[in-house]
């Protein structure tokens, strides 16, 4: 008998909360459901989940929060936001509290089905780096701890960021694909996700600037290559 995945979805919206669950469940997937922030770390460590599905918007505590606690607990598990917002900002905030991918109201069943799948496969055939420290150059990142030491100074990462960089580490010298990277990442390769991805690179290489011997270099019609000198 096929396991199912279970997800766990937080949602406010009573009609909406109830059509796509039942529409998930109709799929073979396990829903836990709760409508209100405070409840959901609670229901997240019964459950155990294999993916969350957040909506921004709640009482009590919004998914921004939410995320950030799980990520405390299980810096693996992929997260999708679900949100009203359409602001670039907006959207930014909540990768960097840890969401893999969004999607806007109204969406269809099909489009969450398709995010949700694609980010269950990813998680199985990338699974999470666990090499505690990475060395480079005259830096060290700890992937675990979502932290870059460079030049003695520490900075703190957030999750796109410490999976945008671990990707990097791990082609050292070698060029890196763009789409491997959005789709690694966001989950498609989209305008705007690629848009993304640059104000991601640019964020990684303001932190790196201190030290000499690491540069990324950007392969016109390619990708990126993460060139270390010693």
């Amino acid at each position: 008998m096929k396991v199912k995945n279970k997800i766990l979805y937080v949602e406010d919206e009573p009609f909406l909360g109830r059509i796509v669950k039942e529409s998930l469940e109709t799929r073979s997937f396990s829903v836990s459901m709760t409508d209100n922030g405070a409840q959901a770390i609670s229901l997240f460590n019964t459950v155990q989940p294999d993916l969350c599905v957040l909506d921004i918007m709640l009482p009590g505590k919004d998914g921004y929060a939410i995320a950030h606690e799980i990520r405390s607990i299980r810096k693996d598990i992929p997260i999708i936001f679900v949100t009203a917002k359409t602001q670039t900002a907006d959207l930014i905030k909540g990768f960097e509290a840890g969401g893999n991918d969004y999607i806007k109201k109204p969406f269809s069943i099909e489009e969450l089905l398709v995010r949700i799948n694609n980010l269950l496969q990813l998680s199985k055939v990338n699974p999470p780096v666990v090499q505690e420290v990475i060395s480079f150059g005259g830096s060290q990142f700890q992937p675990l701890r979502y932290t870059l030491k460079v030049k003695g100074e520490t900075k703190k990462l957030s999750h796109r960021e410490a999976t945008l960089l671990q990707m990097l580490c791990a082609s050292q010298n070698t060029p890196l694909d763009r789409k491997t990277i959005l789709m690694k990442i966001w989950g498609d390769d989209s305008f705007f996700n690629s848009r993304n991805l640059d104000v991601y690179v640019t964020k990684i290489r303001e932190y790196l600037k201190a030290d000499p011997d690491v540069e990324i270099i950007t392969i016109k019609g390619h990708g990126y290559l993460f060139s270390i000198n010693n």
